[in-house]
């Protein structure tokens, strides 16, 4: 059957503008990057024909009205470069525009002609009518279209219609009648902290002096100077609402609490208030506002656990028994995932049929928090809840505040972890905590800093947390505990511990990855200064990352060739080229001699790059000459499992 065809677009538009980098599932999600840093966008661009191509780069951030543009670079093969810079936090939305430069075109043949001979009067009478045509390049570009076609019609010379002055005043004057421009790519621009920091998490409750005796925001601030001392720019608090009372759990999730038992921080809500209130036993809501204001006075500021759960206690409840499932029999349905069973806690039914007011309720908590001078919130399980729902509540709440950070504590499947971080989650957990052999650790950050992922998921390292005792760690051993910290604190630019670490806890749960007497169900009072501590370990790791910005970044990141299995060795470099960081970490506790090949290294940028030379040890101080390539250096875990070293050209 013969079918008659049809154009379906006109000679104008016919421009291809594909494989757009960055971009996130074809522009479905955002890409994430930092505020106040270049943004570098390439494209193919092309179409049939011979005629000049020109193309920009083109953006807004949300809610302006103006879009900016800045001019793209052909590089070669139809690959189209350009740039900009996000200057405040939010959400910007970024396009590529190409059209025909005319008069471009017209300069290209009108040269190629002149190289032939010939006679080319007509020729060059058509590129001043192209002159005639020009439109809003500003004031200065039309002075100098106007000189030169005022010198071609007294001379009729054509080389006035050559000048390059007028190939740059024409460029940005011409009319564009086939201008196209790409679809919009979205883009989230974070502050720094959304990309490095190094976090501390603890129970408030347990901050006090006194066994048994449940701390208050007070004590919580009298800890501070310890914490700010290790170097820790964030301070992660577990749930500080009302307990429930109903089920509690006891000591190491006894099923029956006994006489002060405080109950796990987790079943949020009693006849104290929900989501939005304090424990009394803490303080106040002013007690609270003070703990945040003595951490920024600290340079260090909060994070809270958001947690989306509630005891059968919360005032939600009674207020609001429609956000909830019940059984058959009319009882409260608990959070379970088969085996586990968590009678202290229900969970919200996002399916109800008042499900919009359970959301606007979860979205006005988080508002209330901010207004606290909370800006960046830890959230419990994220995977467990609608990833809509995620989608909507974090930019509902960033529309508001553009500095509010998400991070996701998901240990979940690796494509539903990516999921969260692609619809918004500012960072997430990762599977580093197991992540234990060479080969794994390798092939795992391999793909973290590989495209796409680089561009939409960030990473933080927690060594442990409140609900995981790793099997590593179980010994105790001193250079263990070392060795995960450096792991964590120079593989990301984000890591955190949870208390205790510095002390080397590690009575574990018989077989299970899991702390014995943990702080989820009662009160510890520990000494911080206990005998054995990896405190000023930890204030040495804290203090080089902050004096080195290639360990503040994650995506330049790359593996080099120890001679060692036990060891594992990379180097690191700053966005600027001027800091790279070589590090060898012990991941067994013999004695070692290493073979650090550097020799590809090079330091500076443009043509002030040079060779490595010789490495300064940045705990030592000591410096070493490369020879041959590399360099040859002892590790002794025992007395520090890290050799962090700065290239120096």
């Amino acid at each position: 059957m013969n079918k008659t065809l049809r154009p379906v677009e006109s000679a104008h538009g016919t421009f291809h503008i594909t494989d757009v980098y960055p971009s996130v599932d074809g522009g479905r999600f955002p890409v994430k990057r930092i505020a106040g840093e270049p943004v570098e966008v390439w494209a193919d661009i092309y179409r049939d024909g011979h005629d000049v191509i020109s193309a920009a780069l083109v953006w807004r951030r949300e809610g302006d009205d103006a879009w900016q543009s800045a001019p793209m670079t052909l590089h070669s093969n139809d690959r189209w470069g350009g740039a900009f810079v996000p200057d405040r936090p939010g959400r910007y939305s970024f396009a590529i525009e190409a059209w025909t430069d005319d008069f471009a075109s017209w300069r290209h043949r009108f040269e190629q002609k002149q190289r032939d001979g010939g006679d080319h009067a007509l020729d060059a009478l058509e590129g001043a009518g192209l002159l005639t045509q020009a439109q809003a390049g500003g004031l200065a570009a039309a002075a100098v279209i106007i000189r030169q076609c005022e010198i071609f019609l007294q001379s009729g010379e054509p080389g006035a219609l050559l000048a390059p002055e007028l190939r740059e005043a024409m460029a940005g004057s011409q009319f564009r009648g086939d201008l196209m421009r790409s679809p919009l790519y979205p883009l989230t621009a974070d502050r720094p902290r959304a990309r490095s920091g190094a976090w501390y998490q603890m129970f408030p409750r347990s901050q006090g002096r006194t066994p048994g005796a449940h701390a208050t925001f007070n004590d919580c601030i009298a800890r501070l100077p310890d914490i700010a001392a290790m170097g820790f720019d964030v301070v992660l608090l577990a749930p500080i609402h009302p307990i429930g009372r109903t089920h509690r759990k006891g000591r190491n999730n006894a099923a029956i609490a006994h006489a002060g038992d405080p109950g796990s921080p987790y079943a949020i809500g009693a006849a104290e208030g929900g989501h939005d209130a304090v424990h009394p036993q803490l303080g106040t809501l002013d007690d609270f506002r003070a703990f945040v204001a003595a951490c920024q006075a600290h340079g260090m500021e909060v994070a809270l656990d958001f947690a989306v759960q509630c005891s059968p206690d919360h005032p939600w409840l009674t207020e609001h028994p429609q956000w909830f499932k019940r059984r058959p029999d009319g009882s409260m349905r608990a959070a379970e995932h088969p085996p586990q069973r968590w009678d202290d806690v229900v969970n919200p039914d996002f399916g109800s049929e008042d499900a919009a007011a359970l959301w606007r309720a979860l979205r006005d908590v988080v508002l209330f928090w901010v207004e606290q001078g909370v800006k960046i919130f830890r959230v419990d399980n994220p995977h467990t809840k609608p990833l809509a729902f995620w989608e909507w509540l974090i930019r509902e709440v960033q529309d508001r505040d553009a500095e509010v950070l998400f991070v996701s504590e998901a240990f979940a499947r690796p494509k539903l972890m990516k999921g969260l971080a692609k619809l918004g989650f500012t960072q997430s957990y990762t599977y580093f905590t197991w992540r234990t052999q060479r080969a794994e650790l390798e092939q795992y950050l391999g793909e973290l800093t590989s495209y796409p992922e680089r561009d939409f998921f960030r990473p933080n390292f927690f060594v442990n947390t409140p609900d995981i005792l790793p099997f590593h760690l179980q010994s105790g051993e001193s250079w263990m505990f070392k060795s995960r910290l450096a792991l964590a604190a120079t593989l990301s630019s984000s890591y955190g511990i949870y208390s205790g670490f510095e002390l080397r806890e590690h009575a574990p749960v018989p077989g299970r990855e899991e702390y014995l007497n943990s702080e989820k169900y009662e009160i510890r009072v520990r000494d911080w200064d206990e005998h054995g501590n990896i405190k000023p370990y930890i204030a040495t790791l804290n203090r080089i990352r902050r004096g080195n910005p290639a360990l503040q970044q994650f995506a330049d990141l790359r593996f080099i060739n120890v001679d060692d299995g036990g060891v594992i060795g990379f180097v690191k470099e700053a966005a600027d080229q001027g800091n790279v960081i070589a590090a060898a970490i012990a991941l067994s506790s013999e004695p070692r001699e290493v073979w650090l090949p550097l020799g590809d290294v090079m330091v500076g940028r443009g043509d002030a790059r040079r060779p490595v030379t010789e490495l300064e040890d940045l705990v030592t101080g000591e410096r070493h000459a490369l020879e041959w390539g590399g360099i040859r250096l002892r590790l002794d875990p025992a007395r520090d499992p890290a050799l962090l070293l700065r290239c120096v050209a």
